[in-house]
């Protein structure tokens, strides 16, 4: 994976239209600003119930976007990475049809999740009580399959969603061919999307058990066999992502973002700092992706073992998340816990931008301070383009995510792509992709309470980031072949200095 800034987006939200369109806009309006891509599911269909997190076919591309030779084009120019839904398939599918049609005389017929799968001797309340949920309400649908058959199914996110067996023989060999069909196109890595879910055990929580890390470590020995790196999607007590990054290639840092937000909030940059001290440096870091604004990953540990503090105590993180919901002038409250459908208990659902109510200053120095912390950073479409909450779109869908999943058409990405702020980022992504700096080493400097001093080294030349989170006050000092400059985020000079 190259050490430059990714793209988070799909493929016809910002592109308005198919792999292909991508391609072009990211050799055109954004050529040399994002050194790879993470395209979410462009699988058949897009438009499931879970924007494409529901594949009817797994292995084949949306005919409406392209097909695998899109893709592979694509791999040509840019790092790729593709989502493997691993906990789930649509209840659409062919082998879903088939086991309704079949039951027990289907071929897959172990290969869905019932009830009696993972309870043979039947189950109480408080074993039930056991399973984490990400949502409320119990993980099970009742249906009645073509044959009469009646079954509970395992659906840990929405009915269309049924969870499968990965150990079942039917459930590795669906896997399998989603990673060689994936490698076969030219993609070098992937994300487990609900990895965390992927096992269930009777009597323990069914998320993140020790059975659970197995079954990662093995499929990211048959990913690695093929040439593919693993990014693992855990949302989670912060110290479960210290714990995963020693076992896979790549995890996210969504503590970060809400950690920001909280900095800016508060006037503190005591809780960043300790995580800066702990955190797995073979991360993405993120501010915003297609789902909310996580504040598990920062708060008090949920699991079994509660009892173990978070980043922030209880009272500052809710005061955070009303905060939000204040800067949104309530627009996140509408999309956010049982306000809306598909909702997650653990995230607020918000652009980034909203969740700082528009301030640009604020928005371009937490994207500096995501850029200068190691890792490689990603930039979701919608926060590239600082955009707004989609009210309109909430509205029809009634799915409290979609408020940060805007279809972007043509004419509006142009105008969006002008806007000073965007401008501004898109020089601060360069200045991350080129300076010589980060290629080197980092260091987070001492700083009074408020501040933060982040500076990365390769022989003489030199990035520093100092900031004050009280005022924002702050200045980005740069030094490359014997040259010295100081910018800030903000003004003309580094859009200058990144010019094209």
């Amino acid at each position: 994976m190259k050490n430059q800034v990714q793209l988070i987006t799909y493929v016809d939200r910002l592109s308005a239209g198919g792999v292909a369109d991508l391609q072009r806009l990211l050799s055109t309006e954004l050529k040399g600003v994002f050194g790879g891509v993470h395209l979410l599911p462009f699988f058949f269909p897009i438009d499931g119930a879970d924007a494409g997190f529901d594949p009817i076919d797994h292995t084949l591309v949306d005919p409406r976007l392209g097909d695998w030779g899109d893709i592979a084009q694509l791999t040509t120019e840019l790092d790729v990475m593709a989502d493997v839904i691993v906990n789930h398939m649509s209840s659409d599918s062919p082998q879903f049809k088939d086991y309704s049609a079949k039951g027990s005389a289907s071929a897959y017929d172990g290969l869905f999740l019932t009830m009696d799968r993972v309870f043979p001797g039947g189950v109480d309340e408080q074993t039930l009580l056991k399973v984490y949920r990400p949502r409320p309400g119990v993980p099970f649908t009742y249906v009645t399959l073509a044959t009469g058959e009646k079954r509970i199914l395992w659906t840990t996110f929405t009915a269309k969603q049924v969870d499968i067996d990965v150990s079942h023989p039917q459930g590795q060999a669906y896997l399998s061919s989603i990673l060689k069909t994936l490698s076969e196109s030219g993609i070098r890595m992937v994300r487990l999307d609900a990895v965390g879910y992927a096992i269930k055990k009777a009597g323990d929580s069914c998320f993140m058990m020790p059975e659970t890390y197995a079954f990662i470590d093995e499929f990211a020995a048959e990913a690695r066999a093929l040439g593919i790196e693993v990014l693992v999607e855990i949302h989670a007590y912060y110290q479960q992502q210290v714990d995963i990054a020693e076992r896979v290639d790549w995890v996210y840092d969504f503590a970060l973002p809400p950690l920001l937000l909280h900095a800016i909030a508060f006037k503190t940059a005591a809780p960043l700092k300790n995580w800066i001290e702990v955190r797995p440096n073979n991360a993405l870091t993120v501010l915003d992706t297609h789902d909310g604004i996580g504040v598990i990953d920062i708060g008090a540990d949920a699991s079994d073992r509660a009892g173990r503090p978070g980043l922030v105590p209880p009272e500052e993180l809710d005061q955070l998340v009303e905060r939000m919901h204040i800067n949104s002038g309530g627009q996140s409250r509408q999309a956010t816990g049982a306000a809306a459908s598909n909702l997650d208990l653990y995230q607020v659902n918000c652009t980034y931008y909203d969740a700082l109510a528009r301030h640009d200053r604020a928005y371009l120095l937490s994207r500096a301070v995501q850029f200068f912390l190691p890792g490689v950073p990603q930039v979701y479409y919608v926060g590239l383009l600082a955009g707004h909450n989609d009210m309109e779109l909430l509205a029809r869908t009634g799915v409290g995510r979609d408020i940060n999943r805007h279809h972007y058409q043509p004419e509006e990405l142009r105008r969006e792509l002008q806007r000073p702020v965007v401008q501004q980022l898109m020089a601060l992504i360069k200045l991350r992709n080129r300076h010589p700096a980060f290629q080197g080493s980092f260091r987070c400097l001492p700083s009074g309470d408020s501040a933060l001093d982040l500076c990365w080294q390769a022989g003489d030349a030199q990035a520093r980031l100092q900031l004050d989170f009280a005022t924002l006050t702050h200045t980005l000092s740069l030094r490359d072949a014997g040259q010295d400059q100081v910018l800030t985020v903000d003004g003309p000079e580094l859009l200058a200095l990144m010019a094209d």
